[in-house]
């Protein structure tokens, strides 16, 4: 087990909520227009059956190119919740191409200097109209 040293005292609202909405923006522009990311940003990510990492804002911003295959996406973010080290953002992004696909992901953000240095993805993966449709028809949900 590894326990990570924590802040005395996390990023200010202020500071989370430009974060998160910057972060999440970068998602749809596949650029990081609000310099949101530091340069050495590490990048860590859980889809479904796979594993990757990758380190620094233009590595980061293109495997986020690579992740959307030149599709439309859009990003809603669902929840923000402040750390003591960052931020955890719940967000949902939908693929808009040939088909639709949705995922929904949770992000552990570490925050230093007013910068995201690290960036964790746990991710359902992409749900497709017909998984979606079986899924509303099999499970249908509680809360939204």
């Amino acid at each position: 087990m590894t326990i990570t040293p924590i802040q005395q005292q996390g990023p200010d609202t202020a500071t989370v909520e430009r974060l998160a909405v910057g972060f999440n923006r970068s998602f749809e522009t596949c650029e990081d227009p609000d310099g949101v990311l530091s340069p050495d940003v590490f990048f860590d990510l859980y889809p479904p059956f796979w594993h990757f990492q990758v380190q620094g804002r233009d590595a980061t911003l293109e495997q986020l190119r690579t992740i959307n295959h030149g599709c439309e996406v859009t990003s809603r973010i669902l929840r923000v919740v402040p750390t003591a080290d960052g931020f955890v953002m719940e967000h949902e992004e939908t693929q808009h191409g040939e088909r639709t696909e949705v995922a929904r992901k949770l992000w552990h953000c570490v925050v230093h200097e007013g910068q995201i240095v690290e960036a964790t993805c746990y991710c359902n993966g992409g749900w497709d109209d017909e998984l979606r449709a079986r899924h509303a028809a099999e499970a249908p949900m509680l809360r939204p």
